[in-house]
């Protein structure tokens, strides 16, 4: 029920978030609260993540290598550069900027594997793609991001080695953790995987209501120049453009029509959650940076729930 409806949560905590001042007049806010505790809800979904992992899935890792790494390739060298052109043609600067180039630079999200199965994909390989650049993601994200905003000389190295060892340490480390301890506890491994998807999408949700929090200002004031429109249209560029690197990526590579729409899903399905937490973390102007990745989940879960159900029309055997 949660991930079914995952865009619907999505809109409705945003509101809780957004009104949460005038509904409740007294006591502390929640949401602006655990802010500080963002990095933590991280580290425990990676490592609900990691033990969720389904071990051949990690075993055909080293079989269809060529394949994986390819379609890490496609959306590590497509999605930054397309996110920085998309918002300098937008006419965007600054904190928002690199807030779409921030989501053009992170991992893909793991409900594109939910929605590759709907869509009548390659689950499997949809798992192996999220699973590898993930896993990448360390020395994958920086490089992606210095080169992008290269240009704006807004990336200053410290951020860079900042990014890859906050990545390490709230993603991978957390990640293989999992898988180890899965190994350990098969027993559990039923119970956990339960568990570790109810926690993933919660934590999307509550990233995103804290992210909608911090900007309350900013969303209701008027007066305020945040450029909704220009990053509206900079984002949904981003999402389509990415569903067609992805497309095309799988014919270069002779992909089967499963394993193309795998593809397309993950990398036009970037994880923004992960994208509005590194903005918080990483930069002073974290709040606004963080408002991209925030808009991006919603846009990316309602496109590829469409795009998914138009596919679901028309399943094709694995070739």
């Amino acid at each position: 029920m949660l991930q079914r409806f995952l865009l619907v949560w999505l809109v409705l905590s945003s509101l809780a978030a957004y009104y949460w001042p005038s509904w409740i007049l007294v006591g502390p806010d929640p949401f602006l609260w655990s802010a500080q505790w963002l990095w933590l809800l991280i580290t425990v979904t990676m490592f609900s993540i990691g033990w969720m992992l389904p071990r051949d899935e990690v075993r055909q890792l080293r079989s269809r290598w060529p394949t994986v790494l390819g379609g890490t390739a496609v959306q590590y060298l497509t999605m930054p550069l397309l996110a920085y052109l998309m918002g300098r043609a937008c006419g965007l600067s600054g904190e928002y900027l690199i807030g779409v180039v921030m989501v053009g630079s992170v991992p893909g999200a793991m409900a594109s594997n939910v929605l590759t199965f709907l869509a009548g994909g390659n689950t499997s390989y949809s798992v192996s793609l999220t699973t590898s650049a993930t896993l990448l993601s360390p020395l994958a994200v920086p490089l992606a991001l210095g080169l992008a905003l290269q240009a704006e000389r807004a990336m200053d190295q410290r951020i860079l080695i900042q990014a890859a060892l906050q990545l390490l340490g709230t993603v991978v480390i957390p990640v293989i953790a999992g898988y180890v301890c899965a190994g350990w506890l098969p027993a559990w491994r039923g119970p956990a995987q339960r568990v570790g998807s109810t926690i993933a999408n919660l934590t999307i949700l509550w990233i995103i209501a804290v992210v909608v929090a911090t900007n309350r200002d900013k969303l209701s004031d008027s007066s305020t120049e945040v450029p909704l429109t220009a990053l509206l249209i900079a984002l949904t560029g981003l999402n389509l453009g990415g569903y067609l690197a992805g497309y095309l990526g799988g014919v270069a590579m002779r992909l089967p029509i499963p394993m193309r729409r795998a593809l397309t899903l993950e990398v036009g399905m970037q994880n923004a959650g992960l994208g509005a937490f590194l903005a918080r973390e990483l930069f002073a102007g974290g709040d606004s940076i963080a408002m991209a990745p925030a808009m991006y989940t919603f846009g990316c879960m309602l496109s590829g729930t469409i795009l998914a159900s138009c596919w679901s029309l028309t399943r094709v055997p694995e070739e």
